[in-house]
């Protein structure tokens, strides 16, 4: 990409910058998703990229218009030793049925779990602190060698996420990262038509009232008209793991930035 800075690995300097992203969201205005995939991953436009899967209700649509570009796109996944049994199957059948050659799981740090949740119950009393231990500092560790990262986001999700354009600066990393959100745009219906149209299969526990899945603990059914987020740290004044910064304490967007993107 001519307009971006190229990414020199001894340079010192952020690899990627808001005015960066600004860019590529003006230059992927108007392209629908699979032009725009095909374009960052086919064409090298953001360096090394991965993709952060749950594995949870929605991940197969995103997933599969990943390995229909490539196929072996490191997919990281946060083992954080309390997820349902039901989403290790679907991980691993849904691995296998798209093809998927670079499955990499992430693990907490063994001697940090035994020093801060040796009982394995902080999540009862402490769920930030459970995230951090299980989901947010394995990742920060495995993304250090990434310039860019997918993730499987979306506007209707929640309040939180209403306003997120497509390339966004990660505000957890002070390397400029840059954090994609392919689906950002997608409504619940596109979800379901992508599903149906190429035969994906859905987590078991979605047709059971949990339209979001994370850790099992922490994850609760949600009635009809809910947000679909609702079911997540449920009587918690929480509504993200941590590995997602939201752009700011109010949502609002950073400058420059237009939700039109």
């Amino acid at each position: 990409m001519n307009e971006l800075r190229a990414i020199d690995r001894l340079d010192t300097a952020p690899r990627f910058t808001e005015h960066d992203a600004i860019r590529l969201n003006r230059m992927f205005r108007g392209s629908d998703t699979v032009e725009m995939l095909r374009a960052v991953i086919g064409d090298g436009l953001v360096g090394d990229i991965a993709t952060v899967s749950s594995f949870g209700a929605e991940s197969a649509v995103l997933l599969h218009l990943l390995a229909e570009v490539d196929a072996g796109i490191p997919v990281l996944f946060l083992e954080t030793g309390k997820h349902f049994p039901k989403t290790l199957a679907y991980r691993d059948a849904l691995v296998e049925r798209l093809g998927l050659r670079n499955l990499v799981d992430l693990y907490p740090d063994l001697e940090e779990l035994q020093a801060k949740d040796e009982s394995g119950l902080r999540w009862s009393y402490d769920p930030d602190g459970c995230c951090e231990i299980r989901k947010v500092k394995p990742l920060a560790k495995a993304l250090a060698g990434f310039d860019a990262t997918f993730t499987g986001r979306k506007a209707f999700q929640s309040a939180t996420r209403a306003n997120l354009p497509r390339f966004e600066l990660d505000t957890s990393d002070a390397q400029g990262r840059l954090k994609i959100n392919p689906l950002i745009d997608w409504s619940a219906d596109d979800i379901a038509a992508y599903f149906e149209a190429h035969d994906l299969p859905r987590h078991p526990l979605v047709e059971q009232g949990y339209p979001s899945i994370g850790c099992s603990p922490c994850t609760h059914k949600v009635a009809p008209g809910e947000d679909p987020r609702s079911g997540r740290w449920k009587g918690w004044d929480k509504t993200e793991c941590g590995i997602h910064v939201p752009a700011g304490d109010d949502g609002e967007l950073p400058p420059g930035y237009d939700p039109a993107f």
